[in-house]
């Protein structure tokens, strides 16, 4: 009795012809193209923006900082930035970290019932 894999024969294809080694690419090619759109690009554009965000840090503006400690930027320099947390309380914080700025949303005006 033969088994299964003799009767595939020496190639393992059962007869077909082996195709080349593109059509094994292209599934690899394609994960590799939805992985980037959906997963590295985003995260590019993201830090990105963190970057612009940073870098655009002036005094006197309300920031947030990872750990979460809301406060107002006192001092800038090259590599860290004096947050006041309250009154006379000054925290120093690596640019890095600083989350975002904390703007107030803007409220929706109020329409009057005549």
């Amino acid at each position: 009795m033969t088994s299964i894999a003799y009767a595939l024969g020496q190639s393992g294809l059962g007869g077909q012809d082996g195709g080349g080694g593109f059509t094994a690419i292209v599934p690899l090619l394609l994960m590799f193209g939805i992985f980037y759109f959906l997963l590295i690009r985003p995260q590019q554009k993201k830090a990105k923006q963190h970057q612009e965000m940073i870098s655009s840090l002036k005094k006197g503006d309300p920031v947030v900082t990872n750990g979460g400690i809301h406060g107002r930027i006192t001092a800038l320099d090259d590599t860290t930035i004096t947050v006041e947390i309250a009154d006379k309380v000054r925290v120093k914080v690596s640019r890095g970290n600083i989350a975002a700025l904390n703007r107030p949303a803007k409220q929706p005006e109020k329409k009057e019932k005549s």
